[in-house]
Parts: structure tokens; sequence; C-alpha cells
């Protein structure tokens, strides 16, 4: 039953890492990987010297250190709001509204901030009907990380909520009831209950992120690069299309993804690592 599925896994995450190979050539479509000349190392020295590389990955960095803190812990405060309530029905309901986004592409979702946020948008619009001068965050630079973390939130949010509840569902009752009768509080029985439940998750949810925190969005970010330029929109992955895609420079991009793949190998690595120090078991046992 599993092979169709490890056959689908093999042929298009694993046979295309053959294609690596032409990070280490002068590669050429119509040459191919057996006719290309091998040029070495000389692709990742032009990576690592190159201005807009390093650009995309400061900005990448930055995207993903300020979603780690802004965004990571949504999910966790909504899930512990959610698993407050006491009616199953309205929990059901709150917890389907939230999710629903999740669903929508992202053209939609940056055409429904474009109708609300942009400059003709509703708040826009609103503003100047009441004799202020009206906004357009969609295409300012300066906010353009809050901008993509307001998104993130309101279409992916939601759906993180459905592991915590999970996690949070594993809880025996009677732990709380017992917390109860001994005259811990709520906060308490939260702190010394409810969170040491949440912490194996929280934590192998935060080793995949580290793990991909070079990943931190391609449709999204392309959808928005020309309103805002690539000075602060553009990422590794971006990055890496425009030089191969777009410019056609097969082996330089193919070095950026190949780059981009090693660190995030070792970041996985070092957060699984670090998870053991702290008696976690983390993405896989020692």
């Amino acid at each position: 039953m599993t092979l169709p599925a490890v056959a689908l896994l093999a042929v298009f995450a694993y046979v295309p890492m053959l294609g690596n190979i032409a990070a280490f050539q002068q590669y050429s479509p119509y040459a191919g990987f057996l006719q290309s000349p091998l040029v070495g190392f000389s692709n990742f020295a032009r990576v690592f010297t190159n201005p807009a590389f390093l650009n995309s990955v400061v900005n990448t960095l930055t995207i993903t250190v300020f979603q780690l803190v802004f965004y990571f812990p949504v999910p966790i405060v909504l899930a512990l709001l959610l698993n407050s309530v006491i009616s199953p029905r309205v929990r059901v309901l709150v917890q389907s509204v939230v999710y629903l986004p999740h669903f929508f592409s992202w053209v939609l979702v940056v055409t429904v901030f474009q109708q609300i946020l942009g400059g003709a948008g509703l708040v826009s619009q609103t503003l100047r009907a009441h004799g202020y001068s009206g906004f357009d965050l969609m295409t300012n630079p300066d906010t353009f990380l809050l901008l993509i973390t307001m998104q993130s939130i309101w279409k992916d949010a939601g759906w993180g909520i459905i592991i915590f509840l999970a996690a949070l569902s594993t809880v025996d009752p009677a732990l709380h009831e017992a917390a109860a009768s001994d005259g811990a509080g709520r906060w308490r029985r939260m702190w010394h209950i409810t969170l040491p439940a949440l912490r194996p998750v929280v934590v192998l949810l935060l080793i995949l992120r580290l793990g991909d925190a070079l990943t931190v969005g391609f449709e999204q970010l392309i959808l928005q690069r020309e309103a805002v330029g690539a000075e602060v929109s553009e990422v590794v992955d971006t990055f890496v299309y425009y030089q191969g895609v777009v410019y056609g420079d097969w082996s330089f991009a193919a070095a950026a993804g190949l780059v981009k793949g090693l660190v995030s190998l070792a970041l996985v690595m070092g957060a699984n690592k670090l998870a053991h120090v702290f008696g976690e078991s983390g993405v896989y046992q020692r």
C-alpha cells in the first residue's frame, strides 16, 4: 500500500537531486548533463561573491526570525483559547472559520489584502471619506515585513491550530481536576499541565521551521515583488528562480539552490541536537 507513495517521493523528490550536478558544470539544456563541461566550484565562488544573493539571504533570515517571533506563537495562543471554550459547537464553528483561509491560494490572499489595504482599498477610501490622507500598505517597502506576516497569520495560523488542539486532546482531564481540587487556578494549571503537553510538539515544529528557514513563501513573495521592489522582497527561492528560469543561468542557480539545501540540512541537524540536549525527541532519536 505504501509503494505508490514511495514511488511518487522517489520520482519527484530524490531523482531530481541528480540535477545538482549542474552546480558543478557550465550547464546548457541543449548539451545536457553528459555533454556540459565541468567547472568545479567556480559557480559557488560566484554565489558567495554575488551581492544580490547575499541580500536575498539577509531578507530570508530577517523574514524567518520576524515570523518566528510574531507568527509562530499565534496558533498556540489560538489553540489554548479554543480549548478553553466549553461549548463544542462554538469551538468547531470558530475553528472552521479560522482555518478556512488555508485553502485559499496566495493569489486570492494577496488580492483580498489589496482590496483592503491597497491605495484604492477599503481602509484608504474610508480615511479619505473622513478627511484623512489615504495610504497604500501594499507598495510600501518599509512595512513589507509586517504585511507578509499578517498575510501568513490570516492564511495559515488557523490550520496550525489543528496540530496543537490534537496535542491538547491527549491531556488527561483528571490532571486538571486533581490540580483544581488542590487549589490550582486556571493560569497555574495552564503553566504546569497544558504547556508541558504542548512542549514536544512545539519543539518538533520549531526544528522543522528552522530547517525550512531559507524557504519563506515563494509564491507569496513573487506575487508582490514588483510592487515593493527586489531590495526587500528578494529571498533565496525567488533569486534562484530569476537566475535560473528567467535569466537562464542554470548552473549559477543550481549552486545557489544547493547552498540553500545544505544550510537547511545543517539547521535541522543542529536544532535536533539541541532538542536532545533539552530531553526532547526531536525529529529523530539519537
